[in-house]
């Protein structure tokens, strides 16, 4: 028999000792070996947000987002007072349902907030004419048009000025620029600019959702909120100058509103009951400047963010499926998310299954 020498052994189980410690075992099997996932790497990026661009228009210069295959269906997004064109990305916990149903979100920045230079001598009119460039860049003749928040008044002055190109107007949470001015209109540009300026200052209080709100459910959701916070006040080293800010809250005091008798597209209102910063009541009243009786959806379980907490359905309508609901329904690892026509959902609904997503769930 052949003597093996003692520091032949040692040697041996050094390296089975660091072997081990790598994560390998002495003598493992190919079998063993193959569990591994086989190692692939994609094709193509995944995107980390709304992609922006920019075109020279009326000698300034306009920036706006692109999100979605080009030959998806286009979607014009007016977001709220104090977004930039990159807050259509706070929907993108959505993404693969967006992406299924074919839609493309198309945001052009306003006055003032993140890349775009404020000047003080453009208004409604000038926003709607920025639209048009970019829509005419694009080759969109036509779109369904989804306002938020403080982005309804903008909404109402493109489908005013534009009804031709509008195919239908989905207003969630949507400040009407008709009725009662807002309180603070009678205010000086110097009060406003001194509430404003500690709101802004720091963008994680501008975009203070409650405890209770059911957009913290979203993974990552108050962060990318927070973020288009910073891009709206500080890009271009604004260092939280609140003078954009003033200039469009006094746009929202210009009253009566536009003239909305030749918008033939159908219109479609989404209202929180427990909304106090554009109430109910205030909603209400694009009831009666809209030409056409609209579809008005109303949730208990939102406030001031119905526009996320049922994004699902507003989507479902911007595709062309206001006839359905997605509902969840089921428990525990059987619940799943469904799409039923209306009275298919209502009967779900009274059997314990809920509106939305099973995300929500």
């Amino acid at each position: 028999m052949k003597k093996v020498s003692t520091a032949a052994v040692a040697l041996t189980l050094s390296v089975a000792a660091v072997a081990g410690g790598i994560g390998f075992t002495a003598g493992a099997s190919q079998a063993e070996a193959t569990k591994k996932p086989k190692p692939v790497v994609q094709d193509a990026f995944d995107p980390l947000g709304p992609p922006m661009h920019q075109l020279r228009h009326a000698g300034r210069t306009v920036h706006y987002s692109d999100t979605g295959e080009k030959g998806g269906t286009p979607v014009l997004f007016l977001g709220g007072t104090g977004t930039t064109a990159r807050v259509s990305g706070m929907t993108e916990f959505l993404r693969t349902t967006r992406q299924k149903l074919g839609l493309r979100l198309v945001s052009v920045e306003r006055n003032g907030f993140g890349d775009t230079e404020f000047d003080p001598d453009l208004g409604f009119a000038d926003h709607t004419s920025d639209v048009r460039a970019v829509l005419d860049k694009l080759g969109i003749r036509k779109a369904p048009v989804v306002a938020i928040s403080g982005g309804g008044p903008y909404a109402a002055h493109f489908a005013a000025a534009e009804p031709e190109r509008v195919s239908s107007l989905h207003l969630a949470a949507a400040l009407p620029p008709y009725g009662d001015k807002p309180s603070y209109c009678g205010k000086s540009d110097e009060e406003l600019k001194a509430y404003f300026r500690e709101q802004i200052r720091d963008p994680r209080k501008w975009w203070a959702f409650p405890e209770d709100s059911p957009v913290r459910r979203i993974p990552g959701f108050t962060d990318t909120a927070e973020e288009d916070g910073a891009r709206s006040y500080y890009l271009r080293g604004q260092l939280g100058d609140p003078s954009a800010q003033v200039h469009e809250q006094k746009l929202y005091c210009r009253r009566p509103g536009p003239d909305l008798s030749h918008l033939k597209a159908p219109a479609y209102v989404y209202t929180g009951t427990k909304d106090t910063t554009v109430p109910p009541a205030t909603q209400a009243r694009w009831k009666e400047a809209l030409p056409h009786k609209p579809v008005t959806r109303s949730y208990d379980d939102s406030g001031h963010d119905v526009q996320y907490r049922h994004w699902d359905q507003i989507l479902l309508d911007l595709a062309g499926y206001a006839d359905r609901t997605a509902v969840c329904t089921g428990q525990g690892t059987k619940k799943r998310t469904r799409v039923l026509r209306e009275d298919e959902a209502e009967r779900a609904l009274e059997r314990g299954a809920t509106q939305g997503s099973c995300a929500w769930r």
